[in-house]
């Protein structure tokens, strides 16, 4: 069974990282990293993001170790704050840029605002605008996404979240409708 390092052999092995010693790294990597990637997971949700900021971390704790002083607080303590920070600072960091996803939902709803702009910007006075405000939202959506948007069917039905045959049928009827409208 592993026993858990005291507070004096992290600051012992912390001494020994000041003076380059890798064995003293990798003993307190092998001593906490299970923890120190559940803390950081924890933060930042996500094992892949959490173990980046553990491997960060240990870059600092070799880089820094010299900066520890054991009047300040426990060598734990360094260590667990050192990871904490780097997880907060990943999230904040993180909100400042955008996912592929993140860009693709955006560049989404900006193509969706402009298929809809595209209605009202006709006339108000004129008959198409007049039989479009006539159809359903989910008629009039499919059938702009279509002529305005220029999306398939497919397209459409996964953009409204509803099976390809609904989407057609919504497509089909609003036309029916839209012709009977405007005859």
């Amino acid at each position: 069974m592993l026993m858990s390092p005291g507070p004096d052999d992290l600051a012992t092995a912390l001494a020994a990282c000041a003076n380059g010693d890798r064995k003293a790294l990798k003993s307190i990597f092998d001593r906490e990293a299970g923890r120190l990637i559940a803390i950081a997971e924890r933060i930042v949700r996500r094992r892949d993001l959490a173990e980046e900021v553990v491997q960060e971390s240990f870059i600092r704790i070799w880089t820094h170790a010299h900066q520890y002083k054991a009047d300040r607080g426990s060598a734990r303590g360094w260590i667990y704050a050192i990871v904490r920070n780097r997880a907060l600072n990943l999230l904040r960091d993180s909100r400042r840029e955008l996912t592929v996803e993140e860009v693709d939902a955006l560049r989404e709803r900006e193509r969706a605002h402009e298929i809809i702009a595209a209605w009202y910007q006709l006339d108000q006075s004129s008959r198409l605008y007049q039989c479009l405000g006539a159809l359903d939202e989910t008629k009039r959506r499919g059938i702009l996404m279509a002529y305005v948007g220029g999306y398939s069917h497919g397209e459409i039905a996964g953009r409204l979240h509803v099976p390809l045959g609904t989407a057609k049928s919504w497509i089909r009827r609003g036309l029916a409708a839209l012709r009977e409208c405007m005859a």
